[in-house]
Formats: structure tokens, sequence, C-alpha cells
């Protein structure tokens, strides 16, 4: 199976090197290979119907604490929110 990497890694916005087109194309082919090899799922129940699950209700607990009580934990806030440092560019 013949796999464009660099035509993924252009459409994901990644920059690949030379250097690492061979590692990536043989990664990728083993991740297809691995997912070909998966078994066909018939359309059958796989979920125990006398096993029925219980889902939570959505209720709002009550508030223990202010606002001003949790960011006072914080180690920097503006204007009422957590500063946290930059992840991406």
């Amino acid at each position: 199976m013949d796999i464009d990497i660099r035509h993924i890694a252009k459409l994901s916005r990644l920059k690949i090197s030379d250097s690492e087109l061979e590692g990536y194309e043989k990664e990728m082919g083993e991740i297809i290979a691995m997912v070909e090899a998966m078994p066909d799922i018939k359309d059958e129940l796989t979920v125990d119907p006398d096993n029925v699950m219980k889902l939570r209700s959505d209720e709002i607990g009550e508030v223990k604490y202010s606002r001003d009580e949790i960011l006072k934990n914080a180690p920097k806030t503006v204007a009422g929110c957590v500063v946290v440092p930059k992840t991406v560019d």
C-alpha cells in the first residue's frame, strides 16, 4: 500500500523532515495493517439487555466555596480568571 506521508503532513500542518519520512511510512503501514486485521463486527447487540445501564441524574450540588476562595489558591489571576502558561504558538 502506498501512503503519501507528505500529503498527510501537509493536511495536518506538520513539518516532517526527509530523515523522518521512512519511519512514519513504516508506522502508518503497521497501523493500517492492524486495522485491516481487525475482525468484522456483525449487526448484533453486544450489550446485555438484562443489565441496563443506570445513568446518574444531572443535578447541581451545593456550592461549598466562593469564587474568591477558589481563585486565591491560583498562582496568578486576572479579571477573575486563572492565568496559565501559553501552550500553543
